[in-house]
């Protein structure tokens, strides 16, 4: 799985009539503690929340939406109506409603000890709703990665979860300084996942 350059915000286009605009919210730990979100349609923009959560626990309003990227959601924007989309600033100006993720400390399911030579470990979980298809799956080619980063050591690993039920990216961290490069990396983790059709449902800490 290599990721690329990620959007700042989330993109989606809604039954080819609307677009919804989301983004994670991250507590200090960087696991996600509440989605920001804002839907267009008709020519106005409206509070989301309720929209976002459904669509991560039920395949009908899933089937809904389409994972985009800024430029199709711009396209879409304009083709409906809305002349240029806003800049992200603006559109964060748009999320009034953040939908909560349970927030707890880490929940150190991983006993694995601090490999020499690191300071610290953390292991991470991002969670998606949705499946691949033969493409995606190919695309995103399930199994190990790795990147070191200034000393720091980043291991991630695509697979399903829950008999099959549900994909995740699990990423592993060992970090000799400041955990500056954990959050972009799963920020664009996320994104190539989204570029293959799957929604993220939350980003856990487990160690």
């Amino acid at each position: 799985m290599t990721p690329g350059s990620p959007d700042m915000l989330d993109y989606y286009l809604v039954d080819q009539s609307g677009i919804l605009v989301e983004e994670f919210v991250l507590g200090g730990d960087d696991a996600a503690v509440a989605i920001d979100s804002a839907g267009w349609t008709d020519g106005r923009w409206w509070s989301s929340a309720a929209f976002s959560m459904g669509l991560r626990g039920d395949p009908h309003l899933r089937a809904r939406v389409v994972p985009a990227g800024r430029d199709e959601a711009r396209a879409a924007y304009r083709r409906l109506g809305g002349g240029e989309l806003p800049d992200e600033a603006t559109l964060r100006g748009y999320f009034a409603d953040p939908a909560p993720l349970h927030a707890s400390a880490p929940l150190r399911l991983d006993a694995t000890p601090v490999p020499d030579g690191y300071r610290e470990r953390r292991v991470y979980r991002v969670l998606f709703a949705g499946d691949l298809d033969a493409d995606g799956l190919a695309a995103l080619v399930p199994g190990g990665a790795r990147r070191s980063t200034a000393g720091d050591e980043f291991t991630w690993q695509l697979r399903r979860i829950g008999s099959g039920v549900a994909w995740c990216v699990d990423l592993t961290a060992c970090l000799n300084g400041d955990p500056v490069g954990v959050r972009p990396l799963l920020r664009e983790l996320t994104s190539a996942a989204r570029g293959q059709g799957l929604i993220p449902v939350t980003i856990e800490r487990f160690a």
